[in-house]
């Protein structure tokens, strides 16, 4: 078997992410043909193959799935002697490849990319946004450095890192404005609005309502905060917000905010990364940088009604 090349591993841990070639091809940055042939190439070197190829899709055989198992071990192992030498500089330089949850994203990451930029211009930022399962397997599949999660995440392998916790508001028309604020029992009986199913704000939105393992008779699904302030402005029901995103998801929108009685449904903020990563002491000062642009956040932009 002649030598693999890692350019060859990175094209087939690629084609076996996306299950496409042209896909594969756009994330390697080469064209289709040219990724095509590598993937040839390697197939022919080991003198098996790899992938199971039909007009529409591209499968992994059984050697495939072992070979990737083995083949992202090996990248993650080479991306981390880059990080030892960066490790060994006293300032921050070279790409970032951060993750972040979607209701964390659009309200922490432009003070979060500022305070970087500022401090460590030298610094080459790559913010993945999905959700929390994804960026656990990306972390440990080692094409993220860190991610921003609600914790606990209770994975032995990752380091976690509180940054801020943050208490849930209760999002209702604004008619209801001066209405006792429902309590758990209450909300029972309401039309709840909720995010899909993945996200983990939805998770915790339930277990507050003490509604984990059954829904509520009348439950409504949005794919973002945004979609479901307004679907309550609409009159459609009451949803939960997060109160770092208050202030930008009800400005347009028709609505109220209250806050519960003690104790307040909430969730803690944290930046997980791997503990084997040699860039742990500077993600730790990242996470100290995304600390600060939390903190800059935190002033109250509503008149909010008590419990």
């Amino acid at each position: 078997m002649n030598n693999l090349t890692l350019r060859q591993l990175r094209y087939f841990e690629a084609l076996a992410r996306h299950g496409h070639f042209g896909r594969a091809a756009e994330t390697c940055a080469v064209s289709q043909p040219a990724l095509s042939l590598q993937i040839k190439d390697l197939e022919e070197s080991l003198g098996a193959e790899l992938f199971e190829r039909s007009p529409r899709q591209v499968r992994l055989t059984r050697l495939g799935e072992e070979f990737a198992l083995r083949v992202r071990e090996i990248l993650r192992s080479v991306d981390e002697l880059g990080d030892l030498a960066r490790a060994s500089q006293s300032w921050l330089s070279g790409r970032l490849r951060l993750g972040i949850i979607p209701t964390v994203a659009p309200y922490l990451l432009p003070g979060i990319v500022g305070n970087l930029n500022r401090l460590h211009p030298g610094l080459d930022i790559h913010v993945r946004e999905t959700l929390t399962a994804k960026l656990l397997r990306e972390l440990s599949e080692g094409r993220l450095d860190a991610a921003i999660v609600a914790l606990p995440v209770s994975e032995p392998t990752l380091t976690e890192a509180p940054i801020f916790a943050e208490e849930f508001l209760l999002v209702r028309p604004s008619e209801d404005a001066l209405k006792p604020v429902p309590n758990i029992e209450m909300l029972k009986d309401m039309r709840l609005l909720l995010l899909e199913e993945g996200h983990c704000f939805r998770d915790q939105a339930l277990a507050f309502c003490n509604m984990a393992s059954s829904l509520p008779r009348e439950v409504l699904e949005g794919s973002s905060l945004s979609t479901l302030v307004q679907m309550v402005g609409a009159g459609i029901g009451v949803t939960f917000i997060p109160e770092m995103a208050a202030a930008v998801e009800t400005r347009s929108a028709d609505v109220s905010l209250a806050r519960f009685a003690d104790p307040p449904p909430c969730r803690t903020i944290g930046m997980i990364w791997r503990r084997t990563s040699p860039l742990a002491g500077q993600l730790q000062h990242i996470a100290d940088i995304v600390r600060q642009a939390a903190d800059a956040l935190r002033v109250p932009a509503h008149p909010l009604q008590p419990a």
